[in-house]
Formats: C-alpha cells, structure tokens, sequence
C-alpha cells in the first residue's frame, strides 16, 4: 500500500469511526430496549388475556346454568300437562300459569301451544313472539327439545325479550304442542350485565345464526368478527368500527350460544404505552447527546478533509478543462481546415451566380450553414477558454423555420410536421445558436420517439405569467415568455425516465445509440437564458415540451452598419503559407478575384527564404498558425528581423488569450479565426496596405 493510499485510510479512520461507535452502541441499545419492550407487551396481553378467558367463562357457566333451569321449570310444566295436574284450557289454566312464572327466576311471561302451533292459553294477554324466529325452527323440534327466538319486544314495554320454546310430546287427552317462556335478554348476562370488569369491556351473546341475543356496550361487535376467534382461545381482532380489540370467546354448547367478551387494546396496553413513549424519549435523549459529541469532535477533522477533498475536485477539474481545451484547439484546427473550403468556394459561386435564382439561394443556404458551424466551433474555443457567449438580439421565429426547414428534407416515413408559428417579430436576448440547437434537438428526440410515424407539431406563442408556477423540471417566475412547445405522439415517458430526464449521459435510447446529450443542452440553453421547461407526458400517449423563453423588447441590431462593399486590392504582391494545399489553391482564388497577386507555400521554410531573399518583394504575408516545422507566429518572428514593416495576417482555427499573446509578441498585424470570408480578408488587407 503507497503513501497516499495509507493517509487515505488514516483520514477516513479519524473521520468516520467515532461516528460508527456511536451508532453502533445506540442501535445496540435500540435492539435491547425493544426486546424489554416487546416481552412487556406480550406480558400485558397474556396477562389481561387470561383474566378475560376466565370471566368469560364464568359468564358461560351462569347463562348456562340460568337455561338449565329454566328449561327444567317447562319440562315440568309439560309433565304437569301430561298428568292432567295443570288445566289446558279455560281461566284455570292462565292462573296456573301465572303461579308457575312468579316460581321461576328468569321468565316473565308463559304461552302454551298446541299441535298445530296454535295459541291454547297464556299468563299474559299479550301474544307470543314470531314463530319463525326460533332456531331451531319449532316444525323440526324433536320432544323434549329447547329452541331460542330472537329478541323481541312487546306493546307498551321495550325492554328486549328472548323467548324459550320447549318441545311437548302427546300424552293421554293433551295432544302435545309447545310452551314457550319469555325473559328479559340482558338477564342472560347475569350479574356481569350490571358489574362490568372494566368501563370499556363488551360483552355480548349470540345464537348460532349471528343473532345477538343480548349485549352490553356493544358497539362494531359482529357474530362474523367474534367467530374469528378459536372457542375457549383468546385472540386480537379488528372491529368494524375500526378498533383493535382483545377479543376472549366460549360456547355453551347445549343451547348453541356463543358468549364473547371485549377489551380495546389501547386501554389493555395504556400501562405498556407509557412505557413506551418514556423508553422513546430516553433514546432520543441520548440519541441528540450522542451525535452532538462526535459533532464536536470530528467537526474540524471533517473540515480539513472537506477542504482538501474541494482542492483535488477543482485540480482535476482544471486537467479536465485543459485537456478539453487542447482537444478543442485540434478539432477546431482541422474542422475550420473544412468550413474554410465551404465558405470561400461558397462565396465564389454566389458571386458567379444570377441574383435571385434558384442556385444564388441555395448557396446562401449553404453559406447560411457553415456560419452556423462556424458558430458551434466558437462555442466550443469559448468552452475551452471559460469565456462568455455571445449575446445579441434576434428574432425566434426565423430560427424556428430554418430549423424546420432542414427537417423537412430528413422526415422519416410516416411523420407529418405541423407547425403553428404565431408571434412575428418577437425577440431573444442571447446566443442564437443555442436557440437552434434547442429546437433541433427538441424536434430529433420527437422523431426517435415515434418509430411508427404520427404527428411531430411545433408551436410557439406568447404568454404573460402573472403569478408564479411550479412546472415539471423548474419553477416559472411572472413575466412575458414567448412559449415554445414541441409534441410528438410517441411511446411518452415512464415516471422513472422522467426523474432522470435532463441529467447529462442518461438516456432512455442507449441501446439505439443515444448519448444522453441532447435534452442536457436543452436544459442548459432555457436556464441561460433564465426560462423554464415544463414537460407533460404520459406513458403510450405521447410527449410535450414546453420551453419559456423571457421575451426581449430591445431593437435588433443596426444593419445598415454592415459593409456590403467589398474593397479590392491593386495588384499587391501577397506572400500565403499554408501545409493544407486545398486551403492553399482557395486563399489564392480568393486574393487573385479581390485584386492581389498571391505567391504560395505549401513549405514555410521555403516562404521564410523567400521572403528573406528579397524583403521588399511581398507587401504583405498571410500565414497560417499550426504549422509543421515552424508556426506562424514563430515565421512572424523570424521575418521581423528582415522586414519590420511589413503586415502579417495569422489565420487560425483555435484563438483565445494565449494565441493572441504570443501574436503580439511575434508582431502580427491583425489575426483572423477559420474559415475564411471573403469580405473580411479584404477588409483587413485593405486597412493594412493603405
């Protein structure tokens, strides 16, 4: 292990471990505080579960023993009837009956039926509940047998009633039939009804059909949710009130009852929750305590690491720019090489072509576009120099149209572009060539979208924001915009892809050869000239993005500052040194149509000897910069040791403070940026020959 890897690992030791203690030995205390915490509360339930299952039981026990003996009481009623010791007709038998409610507890009302079911007597004049309320059914009841009915009330009393329906069999003159005995439903509960074991317990009875025989403090409590729970088990449940409920149920299985009794948990664990609440407070306590201490002490560790940490970020920041700085220099070089045979053949056929016709207009198109790269290679020697852009006023809407213009031609099957351009004259303050590349790559990401063809539409407007907004990717202060939207009908954006939308490299289209570039510049471009994006899309439903674009309300430059005339020279003999032999055929060309009589080397030894050789020969030498055995700075030295006066024009593709340094160290006139103009060469000769 080197040096610089061992103070890695001490730096990072000195940063980090006391914060690895720290939360080492309180997660430590966590896990130990919740399990003390976790066996309290099972402890609670337990505890508070056992208690319920034995009163739950209790109450089992007492309903049925309170059913034993009323059914006990009808079958010796129904004895009395088969020995003819209780009359079966007549006012005899209602005060017999009556003597025989005021001997059993529970009953209040008793009603003999006959065979056919129906009403033979009764103690009281009221009638008896719904027949068809009983269960079981009193059609299917063998002798002997015992039925419940649902609760009932009866005229002039609401209290609830439950009725006890008890089979009798044929016996000498009675034919057989039922008695029925009718009870209050809350003295099922017994003594429990009145002395509940806490203020928020429920109890509640159910017949074997879900019927509620009787309750107390009942409230989401179903037969559906106390069947949930195993018979003689205890067992939490959700009611459908919504509570969490500790739920303790047993069966009295003779009469086919279910007796289900009810605590909240939040009452049951009202203890365990202020444990809880005491045992969170002492961690985070501790928790602050803690971090505030090894805040203290790595503070100015992390301070020192996090300045040196800021010194490698900016050194390798600075090799990065300065080796995208010579990589622009080389690329400018030999792209300019390209542009320069472009723009001076280029101006030479505009000027031999017919004002107005077809061939004049596509050059100009042409010339159009080279500026254009022209453009992007000074973007690029900005970007390598750290330098501003430029910024001027212009018109939105004619770059949105040679933009479009130049699709037209690349349209894939199946795409149709609209365009609705409304705002004529509107203008921008920046760099217009930013704007282009917007667009373009705005409409490029479109057409990849839709692979299958559909409608590519292009808009631009104005809007006045009066309040601000909060779009998809920016926020939008108030102001006039001139809003431009580009839509496709493609595949749209996935939630995720969204997130990652305008981050440099990531792209949705790797596998298709996307660089991840495009909509990053996009991006770029609206937040340098202080606009917004807004992007609404759906997955299979396609895409639309909406740049907002601060208008300007400045005037466009003056054009009638531009010289159209182009000053021609007067036979002035010119020294060109270029190693690019086509540069070298165009920049004669040019100087022999401007007026001048051009002597080329491809060799710039051989032009330094020339000059040299005969000093008053040439009146002025047009040089390019890199060059191989000696630059053109370095030939601009040389010939001012033999002739002081004489002009030095220095071409080259890659400018900046540095090569403007070393120019005017060597003595060079006026220097010039590839690719070449026409107008601009012989302005410049002109101004230093005369």
């Amino acid at each position: 292990m080197n040096r610089s890897n061992i103070d890695t690992w001490s730096r990072w030791q000195s940063a980090w471990i006391p914060w690895l203690f720290a939360w080492t030995l309180w997660w430590v205390l966590v896990v130990v505080t919740s399990l003390a915490l976790w066996q309290l509360h099972s402890a609670a339930l337990q505890s508070q579960g056992r208690e319920m299952r034995l009163l739950s039981l209790a109450l089992t026990d007492e309903l049925d023993r309170g059913l034993r003996g009323a059914e006990e009481g009808l079958q010796a009623l129904g004895l009395e009837l088969g020995q003819r010791r209780l009359p079966s007709s007549g006012g005899d038998t209602v005060q017999a009956l009556q003597t025989r409610v005021a001997l059993m507890p529970l009953v209040t009302t008793l009603w003999l039926l006959g065979n056919g079911r129906g009403l033979i007597a009764g103690s009281e004049t009221t009638l008896p509940p719904d027949l068809q309320s009983f269960l079981p059914p009193l059609a299917s009841m063998a002798v002997g047998a015992t039925a419940l009915s649902k609760p009932f009330t009866r005229d002039g009393d609401s209290t609830p009633q439950v009725a006890l329906a008890f089979r009798v069999g044929a016996a000498g003159a009675h034919p057989g039939g039922w008695i029925i005995a009718a009870m209050p439903a809350n003295n099922l509960l017994g003594a429990f009804g009145v002395a509940l074991p806490a203020s928020d317990a429920r109890m509640a009875i159910f017949r074997g059909d879900g019927v509620r025989l009787a309750e107390v403090n009942v409230g989401g409590l179903s037969a559906d949710e106390a069947s949930m729970v195993d018979q003689h088990r205890v067992g939490t449940r959700r009611f459908s009130d919504g509570s969490d409920n500790l739920v303790a149920a047993h069966r009295v299985s003779r009469y086919g009852l279910d007796v289900v009794l009810s605590r909240e948990l939040g009452a049951v664990l009202e203890g365990w929750r202020g444990a809880l609440k005491l045992a969170v407070g002492a961690l985070a306590l501790l928790l602050v305590t803690m971090l505030v201490a090894v805040y203290i002490v790595t503070r100015s560790e992390r301070q020192r690491l996090a300045a040196q940490h800021a010194l490698q970020v900016q050194l390798a920041r600075s090799s990065r720019l300065e080796a995208l700085g010579a990589l622009a220099g080389g690329v400018s070089h030999d792209f300019n090489n390209v542009l320069a045979g472009i723009v001076g053949y280029g101006e030479m056929a505009q000027d031999a072509a017919v004002p107005g016709s077809d061939q004049d207009r596509h050059l100009g198109r042409v010339l159009r576009a080279a500026e254009r790269g022209k453009a992007l290679i000074d973007r690029i020697l900005s970007f390598s120099r750290g330098g501003a852009r430029a910024s001027t006023v212009f018109e939105l809407e004619p770059i949105v149209e040679e933009v479009l213009t130049l699709l037209t031609a690349s349209l894939r099957p199946g795409v149709v572009l609209e365009r609705v351009l409304g705002t004529p004259g509107a203008r921008l303050r920046g760099d217009a060539t930013q704007i282009f590349e917007a667009v373009m790559n705005l409409c490029t990401n479109a057409m990849q979208a839709m692979p299958d063809g559909g409608m590519l539409s292009v808009q631009l407007e104005r809007q006045q924001v009066s309040t601000p907004r909060v779009l998809s990717h920016s926020p939008l202060a108030p102001g006039h915009y001139l809003a431009l939207s580009v839509a496709d009908e493609g595949v749209g954006i996935t939630p995720d892809v969204m997130e990652h939308l305008f981050e440099p490299f990531f792209s949705a289209r790797s596998q298709q050869g996307g660089t991840g570039l495009g909509l990053a510049v996009v991006f770029g471009v609206v937040t340098e000239f202080g606009g917004a994006i807004d992007v609404d899309s759906q997955p299979g439903h396609g895409a639309r993005f909406t740049l907002y674009l601060p208008e300007c309300t400045d005037a466009l430059p003056d054009s009638a500052a531009v010289l159209t005339a182009v000053p021609e020279g007067a036979g002035q003999r010119l020294l060109v040194v270029d190693d690019e032999p086509a540069l070298l055929a165009l920049t004669q060309e040019l100087l022999t149509g401007l007026g001048y009589e051009a002597v080329c080397f491809a060799d710039v030894r051989d032009a330094l000897h020339a000059a040299t050789a005969s000093p008053g020969r040439f009146a002025a030498v047009v040089t390019d910069e890199l060059m191989p055995g000696l630059s053109g700075t370095e030939l601009a030295t040389a010939l001012r040791a033999q002739a002081q006066h004489m002009p030095v024009v220095l071409v080259s593709g890659y400018g900046g403070a540095l090569l403007a340094r070393r120019a005017s160290d060597a003595g060079v006139s006026r220097v010039l940026m590839k690719p070449l103009q026409r107008g601009e060469l012989a302005r410049t000769l002109a101004e230093l020959l005369h």
